[in-house]
């Protein structure tokens, strides 16, 4: 719930806010937490305790590499039509690729852009946020996040942060 739906039910005096950090302490110690994701309070299993919960958890099928990357460009440019995605990607997005995420409960359509044609656009949802443990879109990680990581060359085409004469 987000704090203005909390606010309903409270008098009006009431810090909504320090009201939920209270909360948030007094369960952090606990097998479940209470967290922010995507500006909604909600309760989620404390993340020491997750793998006891591994095995019955239920197990998405995997995502094929043309859906991560489709989220992923959802995710860092939202909202962001189906030919902006091709035009990052290099490549056509299938419709059903698109359809996974939005089975998934990842993706939605964000209206329609006022240009030509008025494309549909796509962006994530507060489902996104919660699956991935992101309070918001702010969290993503940036390039230098992915360059520590490994998860990228060290050197990237066009980028002038490395060394000039090595």
């Amino acid at each position: 719930m987000t704090v203005a739906e909390l606010a309903r039910y409270l008098p009006e005096e009431a810090d909504v806010a320090g009201l939920l950090a209270e909360l948030a302490d007094n369960y952090s110690p606990r097998g479940i937490v209470l967290v922010e994701r995507g500006g909604r309070w909600l309760f989620q299993t404390a993340p020491d305790l997750a793998h006891v919960l591994a095995p019955t958890r239920e197990r998405p099928a995997k995502l094929s590499r043309a859906a991560v990357e489709t989220l992923a460009i959802i995710a860092y440019h939202e909202p962001v039509t189906r030919p902006e995605i091709e035009a990052i990607r290099g490549v056509g997005v299938s419709g059903g690729t698109v359809d996974v995420l939005m089975e998934a409960g990842w993706v939605r359509p964000a209206g329609r852009r006022e240009s030509p044609g008025r494309p549909l656009q796509y962006a994530t949802t507060p489902g996104f946020l919660v699956h991935f443990g992101l309070a918001s879109r702010r969290d993503l990680p940036g390039l230098a996040d992915l360059k520590a990581a490994g998860l990228l060359a060290a050197e990237i085409p066009g980028d002038d942060s490395g060394d000039a004469d090595a």
